[in-house]
């Protein structure tokens, strides 16, 4: 008989947040450049994979060796984000001020068409994560096929960011940072939920007398990541 998992307490709980903020300032300092923010993304996101993974967080050279090789490919990811991001917030921007003709219903469909790319943004950063923060290309294909898939998972990746949007715009530019590690944890976790309960439907329809086979924590990587 194996033995019980020792209870957390809140220390565990405090240790957790600590750690998670820190990781939020590791990644607002590493996208100081501003063309670095995917690849600080993808490394933090790589890190967090291996917390759930392995229990424990990689090593800080491994994490600087991740960043390096995140480089090349990411900073192209990196101006493609921040392009889409700048068109989509001057057209709401532009809608709401009344500039642009349009009024309410231009409006609404522009910020689900912005939450709908947050959310899948959120679910590659969680993808690339997987790879040791590479595969740029990979996981936005991987990511489009998925998100039909599950919707539900796209729906609450969106809802997680746009709420991280808001309270960004309402919180101190201290605290920013925070959000932003909290953010990419909350991502994971979302990514792992739903991955659970797909396998578990899918073992419940696909086994004799409908038992479901155990859920799997995490999804197989998207592509190999590179020694």
């Amino acid at each position: 008989m194996s033995a019980d998992r020792p209870r957390r307490d809140w220390r565990d709980t405090l240790a957790e947040a600590t750690d998670l903020a820190l990781l939020g300032f590791a990644v607002a300092l590493a996208a100081l450049p501003v063309l670095t923010l995917a690849p600080a993304i993808a490394t933090a996101s790589a890190a967090l994979h291996d917390r759930a993974v392995t229990g424990s967080w990689p090593a800080a050279r491994t994490t600087l060796i991740r960043f390096g090789r995140a480089l090349p490919a990411g900073l192209a990811a990196s101006a493609v984000a921040l392009t889409v991001a700048v068109a989509l917030g001057a057209d709401l921007l532009a809608l709401a001020t009344g500039r642009a003709p349009g009024g309410g219903p231009a409006l609404a469909v522009t910020a689900v068409v912005a939450a709908a790319l947050l959310g899948y943004a959120g679910l590659v950063a969680v993808a690339i994560g997987r790879t040791g923060g590479r595969g740029w290309r990979a996981a936005a294909r991987h990511v489009a096929r998925t998100c039909p898939q599950r919707p539900g998972a796209w729906a609450a990746a969106a809802g997680t960011c746009g709420l991280a949007v808001l309270l960004a715009a309402l919180v101190t530019p201290v605290a920013v940072p925070i959000l932003g590690g909290y953010t990419l944890a909350a991502l994971h976790a979302i990514d792992v939920r739903f991955a659970d309960r797909q396998a578990a439907l899918a073992g419940a329809l696909g086994r004799p007398g409908g038992a479901p086979e155990p859920a799997r924590a995490h999804h197989p990587a998207v592509g190999p990541e590179a020694s």
